[in-house]
């Protein structure tokens, strides 16, 4: 498993690229996987379902599973936050993981998802796992810059770089 990750401000366009690769890396025949780090509390579930109720009860995991789609919730109860690499772990195996988050996370090759009009410095400088600029306008820089409007050159960067092929 080859695994790739997003890093940008909030605003910077990191879900909204990796909505329109992903569709790209399926087409090349690739398996994707990923995994979005949230930096606040978040909750899939609805107050009053079932899950939930369990959950609330105490459960320290509860899976869901339809014909469609599982999913497993894991409480941490106080524990602490598993790494990147332990998250990783628990894919089923798949060609490409993507991963959305984790800036500061130096283990896996990032692209950086920028743009100026944020008001907010490039990150790329502080992090030398980011091996390339994804902007809607010029950055100097000694990485490459590709054009966030121009997700088909985005993702063949990230195959070649990966070397999926």
């Amino acid at each position: 498993m080859k695994v790739f990750g997003f890093a940008g401000y909030s605003g910077s366009g990191k879900t909204t690229l990796i909505e329109q690769l992903i569709p790209r890396f399926v087409a090349m025949g690739l398996r994707v996987s990923l995994i979005k780090h949230a930096h606040h509390g978040f909750d899939i579930d609805r107050p009053g379902k079932d899950s939930w109720r369990h959950r609330e009860a105490g459960a320290s995991e509860v899976l869901l599973t339809s014909d469609r789609r599982w999913v497993l919730m894991h409480e941490l109860r106080g524990g602490r936050e598993p790494t990147l690499e332990e998250q990783i772990k628990l894919l089923s195996p798949c060609d490409l993981a993507l991963v959305e988050g984790y800036k500061s996370n130096d283990l896996i090759p990032k692209l950086e998802v920028y743009r100026p009009a944020i008001g907010k410095p490039p990150i790329h400088l502080e992090h030398p796992n980011i091996v390339a600029v994804a902007s809607d306008a010029p950055v100097a820089t000694a990485l490459p810059v590709l054009d966030i409007n121009d997700p088909g050159a985005i993702a063949q960067f990230i195959v070649n770089h990966l070397r999926l092929r």
